[in-house]
């Protein structure tokens, strides 16, 4: 075995040892079932763990994580994560967070081809064609790339809000909101970017759906 696949493993010792010495109970209480209050929809960078960035601890957060943190409407991974959310754990908030220096939308900003991710990554070229204008006008390489992540972040909001799942919960009466946070991976801070929504009054009337 290789030093650190070794390493994760001691690693693992010795957490588990420092719950227990805190709480002797720790897991078993874990193991009684999860009312985390919010649902992540992250990128899969391993540079943005969820739980340690907003300090949360183990059943706090349930986490759906993908390349450019991207809520696709066909994806039934996503979809289904999102239902079991809502519905079963009554989480009371959904964070959509991008991170800054993001490798998913820097690919949707070129031309190479990467594999088989080409096809996911062609879901952010769309965003980029529906604000091409206001991110085109940015002549400087690194902020047009910044905003293009912010611009992600927030189209990814509104693709949250206008799902079955989450309109049938606004209607329903549950109490439901949805934020859209980008994360500096060169400060550690997160940024709510202002798009937080509580019902779908904001949406146009065409995704508005009649239950």
């Amino acid at each position: 075995m290789s030093d650190f696949y070794k390493k994760i493993l001691e690693n693992n010792k010795k957490w588990v040892n420092e719950k227990l010495q805190i709480n002797p109970e720790y897991f078993n209480n874990l193991a009684e079932g999860q009312q985390p209050p919010l649902l992540w929809i992250g990128c899969s960078d391993s540079r943005v763990p969820a739980n340690e960035i907003i300090g949360a601890e183990p059943g706090e957060v349930f986490v759906h994580r993908n390349i450019a943190n991207m809520v696709v409407h066909s994806d039934m991974n996503m979809l289904s994560v999102l239902d079991y959310a809502v519905n079963a754990l009554k989480v009371k908030h959904v964070i959509v967070c991008g991170h800054y220096g993001c490798g998913g939308v820097k690919a949707a900003m070129g031309n190479s081809s990467i594999g088989i991710i080409d096809n996911w990554v062609r879901h952010i070229k769309d965003v980029y064609r529906f604000h091409k204008e206001e991110l085109n006008a940015i002549t400087d390489e690194s902020e047009r790339f910044n905003k293009f992540v912010e611009i992600n972040v927030k189209e990814q909001v509104f693709d949250l809000a206008k799902t079955s799942i989450v309109q049938s919960a606004w209607k329903n009466g549950q109490e439901l909101s949805i934020h859209g946070w980008v994360y500096g991976l060169n400060s550690g801070y997160v940024t709510d970017l202002g798009v937080n929504f509580s019902c779908d009054k904001d949406l146009d009337n065409v995704y508005q759906l009649k239950f």
